[in-house]
């Protein structure tokens, strides 16, 4: 049996990288894990046995949709994991309102509606487990450390940080546990984007660019989707039972 046997769990943006590793983790520990994305993740969710939906987390309508399926067909959830997310590297004089309010659609709007959206489910289940049921929300280094060329994520994902911790303390009566993962960079698709767009902003060739990138890192190397993945996968356990409003930072000593 694993540590989240008998859980039931939601991971946007499940199709590929950080969603996709973690909802192998999730199933992997034991849990029923429902995959969402703007196209539904369906072979990854025949491989690991669980349950594949399309999903816009900027949708009121489609969240709403999503926990009445759960509600109705799983019986409720345990664990949400709010992941989907955008990047963007561009200069502040570059970056359009419309960037701005993309970015922030996903990366905040996405987790506040999927937070909000949850917590009935959330609630009527966290008897169930000793740690009570649990939010995990993606947020980055970026929500921590500041990056020029990167300020529309930075906000993004520090407004997903403090997020987290106001619902921490306004969720806790209800045994509702919310947490946030902090990755440094991390070897998926987005990861490799940052790299090409290090990569022009320095004028330098990607392999360089890629090797600085990693030396930025104590351990000296890209953290791997499995990294982040094992760290939600603890967070969503009774391993974590007495953690909530914490920063999990998986990022190989950037930010130490």
């Amino acid at each position: 049996m694993g540590d989240l046997a008998g859980r039931i769990a939601l991971v946007t943006g499940a199709s590929r990288g950080l969603g996709a590793a973690t909802a192998r983790a999730l199933a992997a520990a034991g849990a029923k894990v429902v995959l969402t994305d703007l196209t539904a993740p369906e072979d990854l969710a025949a491989e690991i046995g669980g349950f594949a939906r399309a999903q816009d987390v900027t949708s009121e309508a489609d969240w709403a949709a999503t926990m009445d399926w759960l509600r109705a067909e799983l019986g409720g959830l345990d664990v949400l994991v709010n992941n989907a997310g955008l990047w963007l590297f561009r200069p502040i004089l570059e970056t359009t309102l419309e960037d701005w309010r993309r970015l922030h659609a996903v990366n905040v709007e996405g987790v506040f509606l999927g937070t909000r959206a949850a917590i009935p489910l959330l609630a009527e289940r966290a008897h169930l487990w000793r740690g009570g049921t649990a939010i995990v929300n993606l947020s980055s280094v970026a929500g921590i450390e500041g990056a020029a060329g990167g300020t529309c994520y930075n906000s993004t994902k520090g407004a997903v940080r403090l997020f987290t911790k106001g619902c921490a303390k306004e969720l806790a009566a209800a045994r509702i546990r919310v947490n946030s993962v902090h990755p440094g960079v991390i070897d998926t698709d987005m990861g490799r984007k940052l790299i090409d767009d290090f990569a022009l902003a320095q004028g330098t060739g990607n392999n360089e660019t890629l090797a600085n990138v990693a030396a930025m890192h104590p351990l000296g190397h890209l953290g791997e989707p499995q990294n982040v993945a094992d760290a939600v996968v603890f967070l969503a356990s009774d391993r974590a039972a007495f953690t909530t409003g914490s920063e999990l930072i998986v990022d190989g000593g950037l930010t130490a």
